[in-house]
């Protein structure tokens, strides 16, 4: 009789103990969601108010990679929380979201759910991008591209600078249905006004495609090297010709002194002769 009595009161301790217990919700929906979407989740309990742990983000693989932490406070309403979590840039895979205590982690009821994993769809090879990815400001923003199989079923764009902010969208543009391959083609030109990183989400019924930066860049101004002249002050000094010296003009010999001249050489010589003899 003692032994049941015994059993009996230690399975009511143990009912008592789970009863006074505190529970913890955690959920993320949906659980699966492309890459780029915002993971949404929200956390229910009746922890007493003030109780405070993190809402981590980890990616699950060969290791867990902490990816995002969160910070979470029970409040006296108890109401529930949420929080979110960009995914853009990660990669499709295993993912894990975790309620985790700072020191002693208490006890909670069997029905608690704390952990969740999430998986990331990549869906980034639907889609091909024909415009550059670095644009001038002059000629920006292009967005050209096609969707595989997107037919005629439309496209849905936002675009975000990291300065600018929102500068277009959410909003669905058209597709041109290509009949050979079913590819959905489209371009749209977007309107901005500084240099900037543009942020383009690509979306459609499905969720999010992919995110693609663009870098709009101010335009490149020639550099002209000014063209300096100098003037150089020519001073015109007005000369004075000279009046030339007259060359003396020589007289010609009279034609009586040059024969004169000659006859008395030839007597001088003819004297010298008549000596030598």
């Amino acid at each position: 009789m003692k032994k049941y009595l015994f059993v009996l009161l230690l399975a009511t301790l143990l009912l008592v103990g789970s009863a006074s217990a505190y529970g913890m919700y955690l959920n993320c929906s949906p659980k699966t969601i492309p890459v780029g979407d915002t993971l949404k989740c929200a956390v229910d309990s009746d922890f007493p108010p003030g109780t405070s742990f993190d809402l981590v983000f980890y990616q699950s693989q060969y290791t867990s990679t902490e990816i995002d932490r969160q910070p979470m406070t029970i409040q006296p309403d108890k109401s529930t929380q949420y929080k979110l979590f960009d995914t853009t840039g990660l990669k499709g895979g295993q993912y894990k979201m975790e309620i985790h205590f700072n020191g002693v982690v208490p006890s909670m009821r069997d029905d608690s759910v704390s952990s969740l994993l999430i998986t990331l769809t990549d869906r980034s090879s639907e889609l091909t991008i024909t415009s550059p990815t670095t644009q001038n400001l002059a000629d920006a923003l292009l967005i050209a591209g096609s969707l595989k199989k997107g037919g005629n079923s439309g496209i849905q764009l936002q675009v975000d600078g990291e300065s600018a902010g929102r500068v277009f969208g959410p909003q669905y543009i058209r597709t041109e249905n290509n009949l050979q391959s079913g590819d959905g083609f489209f371009t749209q030109t977007v309107t901005v006004t500084q240099p900037d990183n543009y942020n383009v989400q690509f979306a459609d019924a499905k969720g999010t495609i992919a995110v693609i930066t663009f870098h709009v860049v101010a335009p490149t101004a020639a550099t002209t090297v000014p063209t300096v002249t100098t003037t150089k002050k020519v001073t015109i000094v007005k000369t004075t010709a000279l009046t030339p010296i007259p060359t003396a003009t020589k007289s010609p010999l009279s034609a009586v002194l040059v024969i004169g001249a000659l006859g008395i050489v030839m007597l001088i010589a003819s004297g010298i002769k008549k000596d030598r003899k």
